[in-house]
């Protein structure tokens, strides 16, 4: 996984913006936002104040390695797109799993609410051309 990458789905995680985030780094939402889409490539400076902001070592948010790392699967079925993560944590293996599981189950939870919807939606379609005929 990238570091802008990996920084977004901290960002995530944590709950925050990323113009809470922009905020505490005393720059524009767009230049955050830059570097989270990877169009920027930050400064050593820059990482380390990122870090900071997520309340973590910047070598958590920079270890690229496969040691300590939580597995995160997001998918969503209506567009059948699937993202498998690996991310970092460190010493807050704990706490950031739990919020990595909070963000998953909200996520599941709004694609559950979307597939009733696609399922009334079809029903009252399939209700509709019984009707006409």
């Amino acid at each position: 996984m990238s570091v802008n990458e990996k920084i977004k789905l901290v960002r995530e995680a944590k709950g925050f913006t990323q113009e809470q985030v922009a905020e505490k780094l005393q720059m524009s939402k767009n230049g955050y936002g830059d570097i989270e889409r990877g169009a920027t490539d930050p400064k050593l400076s820059k990482l380390e104040k990122i870090a900071e902001a997520f309340n973590m070592e910047l070598s958590e948010l920079v270890d690229l390695t496969d040691k300590g790392t939580v597995n995160v699967h997001f998918s969503n079925q209506s567009t059948k797109s699937h993202h498998s993560n690996h991310i970092y944590v460190g010493s807050q293996t704990a706490e950031l799993r739990e919020q990595l599981l909070n963000k998953e189950m909200e996520f599941k939870d709004k694609e559950i609410a979307l597939l009733k919807r696609i399922i009334e939606l079809m029903e009252a379609k399939t209700d509709s051309v019984a009707n006409q005929e």
